[in-house]
């Protein structure tokens, strides 16, 4: 595969990786009777052009039942369409992320708003939320944050949060809006904050989604809250391109590695690989409505 350049859009940019040959997952019989859900993705960048019907193929042998395709801003939402009409497992979200502010306009709600209508397959608004450890441009990523949580609230879809070194700003955002009965639920995705931050997004209503970040050995804090989450509050994605989980770190990363970050899961709670993939993808369910059932076995 060529070398390419991923668009800074989510986690931790990497640059050039190589196309793997298999995914992460597990084999046989065990992949068949898993029923998982990368709760967050980005296949839409470029870097999947040349082998996504490969790469969907992975998938699909991993037990990933459904993807969320993620939005960081408003001109990809064709070509997500696209791709839900190409992939049947596939559902998606509108917004803008908080490091792609550029992007808002003085029509984008109205262009969020119209894109979730027009479409079911459209669960959640987002990724948006704060970033201040690339950028410290608060107030702007707030000016469009605060537009995009109305939205949620008024269409009644959860939000997909970003939040990188900014939890002590969002917390305050959010508990404003709760005290006016206007926080909507959603997930704070990619996490990587403390446990007491986690405390803060828990007692929110909001779930907690773990990614490859999960099985990084130095990822201390993060390994403790996937330990202290609760049960019913907790969600597994990949981010990919971005953030491929161990052994591949560095790779470009897949929706078929969601199994590796569920067994890292699995590990650090001290429970199967099929609990965690029950579980997650039961919670998945239950915020998102992804139309996968009680027994999450069907496209």
């Amino acid at each position: 595969m060529a070398a390419v350049t991923i668009p800074v859009a989510c986690g931790d940019a990497i640059r050039s990786p190589e196309a793997p040959n298999e995914a992460p997952s597990p084999s046989g019989s065990a992949a068949a009777a898993l029923a998982l859900v990368d709760s967050h993705c980005h296949i839409v960048f470029r870097n999947f052009d040349d082998d996504l019907d490969a790469v969907a193929q992975r998938w699909r042998e991993a037990g990933i039942r459904r993807l969320l395709h993620a939005c960081v801003e408003p001109s990809e939402i064709p070509a997500i369409r696209a791709l839900a009409d190409r992939f049947p497992e596939l559902r998606y979200s509108v917004g803008v992320h908080p490091l792609d502010t550029e992007h808002w306009q003085a029509d984008t709600a109205q262009v969020l708003r119209a894109a979730a209508e027009a479409d079911p397959r459209v669960l959640a608004i987002g990724e948006l939320g704060l970033d201040l450890f690339r950028e410290k441009n608060l107030d702007q990523q707030l000016a469009v944050l605060r537009p995009q949580l109305d939205l949620a609230c008024e269409l009644d879809l959860p939000v997909i949060i970003h939040c990188r070194d900014a939890a002590e700003a969002m917390l305050a955002e959010l508990r404003e809006r709760r005290e006016r009965g206007a926080c909507p639920r959603g997930v704070m995705h990619c996490w990587g904050g403390t446990p007491e931050e986690m405390d803060g997004f828990l007692e929110l209503g909001l779930f907690i989604s773990f990614s490859g970040t999960v099985t990084f050995p130095k990822a201390e804090a993060t390994h403790a809250c996937a330990r202290q989450v609760p049960a019913d509050r907790y969600l597994v994605e990949t981010d990919c391109p971005f953030l491929a989980p161990v052994p591949r770190r560095g790779k470009r990363n897949e929706p078929a590695y969601v199994a590796a970050v569920a067994q890292r899961v699995a590990d650090l709670r001290g429970e199967s690989l099929e609990t965690v993939a029950h579980q997650s993808t039961a919670n998945a369910e239950a915020l998102f409505g992804l139309g996968l059932g009680p027994a999450a076995d069907t496209v």
